[in-house]
């Protein structure tokens, strides 16, 4: 039996468990991402937690909604022992009915009656296989930057700060990119504390001759797998073809482990560019949107 519950009545220790043990996670789903990146989180739970679909609600203007928060990629259901893709229709059949605007990114879905479905990608790399395959997959594009970048050999650095990383980020790219607010980030630089403080992610990156940041890298790592939340370019990393070498470095020292390194995707073309020159999968995700409020509330983001 499917049943709704609000954020506080959620059993943390249960959702995790079932979490854990599902197929191809990723880390979005986990109780302490959801209280960081989506706080007041309810989810639909069925069969006292043997599946679960948590749900990113939220209010404004009085009127509830679910959204897909900036830097959680896609939720949908989790089961250990059952296929999510069928599950996931019989879940939104028990959405409450006062969520009237819904846009969620979800790992499963074709159509979805009463939901206007778009396809996404991601891009994953599984890292179990010898280090001489992976390379064979990369692209010569990506070979030759790889190369190139090598003969500077830059300096890994793992002292780079969550406040540097987003001010870096802001600097270069953020401000480029609509959408994403002041608490956008203080969420994501609570998320980095933590994932530094409890061993679930680490910043790398590659400093110049003075200290200043080049590139870097926010990881979420889980268990068999590793996301690549953030990643912050600079002119001069991308002159010095820096993220190829960096990213070339974790496949190394992930080679033959049952690991997937998560790209996270991406939009911007010449970003997808990057991660695919690596030769990782494609796999789709999916995003659904249904708007049922009156106007001028239809208009409401």
């Amino acid at each position: 039996m499917i049943v709704f519950y609000n954020n506080n009545e959620i059993d943390r220790e249960q959702w995790d468990n079932c979490i854990r043990n599902s197929p191809g996670i990723k880390p979005y789903a986990y109780s302490w991402y959801l209280d960081i990146m989506a706080p007041g989180w309810q989810a639909l739970v069925d069969d006292d937690y043997d599946s679960v679909f948590p749900m990113p609600g939220f209010k404004k203007y009085g009127i509830r909604y679910i959204t897909t928060p900036i830097f959680l990629q896609q939720l949908g259901v989790f089961s250990p022992d059952k296929p999510a893709d069928l599950s996931l229709y019989e879940f939104l059949d028990f959405l409450p009915d006062f969520y009237r605007l819904i846009d969620l990114c979800v790992g499963e879905a074709r159509l979805v009656k009463g939901f206007r479905v778009t396809g996404k990608v991601n891009y994953e790399l599984d890292l179990n296989r010898p280090y001489e395959t992976l390379w064979n997959n990369f692209s010569s594009h990506c070979k030759r930057n790889i190369e190139t970048s090598s003969r500077k050999k830059p300096e890994l650095v793992t002292d780079i700060t969550p406040d540097e990383l987003i001010d870096l980020f802001i600097a270069n790219k953020g401000k480029e990119i609509r959408g994403i607010k002041n608490r956008d980030y203080n969420r994501l630089r609570n998320l980095m504390h933590f994932c530094l403080k409890n061993k679930r992610g680490r910043i790398i990156g590659v400093r110049a001759a003075r200290k200043k940041i080049l590139y870097g890298i926010f990881l979420v790592e889980t268990r068999g797998n590793k996301t690549m939340l953030l990643v912050v370019n600079t002119p001069q990393s991308r002159d010095k073809r820096i993220g190829y070498f960096v990213v070339n470095e974790l496949i190394k020292a992930g080679v033959q482990t049952h690991t997937i390194l998560d790209f996270a995707g991406s939009s911007i073309p010449s970003v997808a560019s990057f991660m695919e020159s690596f030769g990782p999968e494609k796999v789709p995700f999916y995003r659904l949107y249904s708007n049922r409020l009156f106007w001028p509330a239809r208009m409401l983001k």
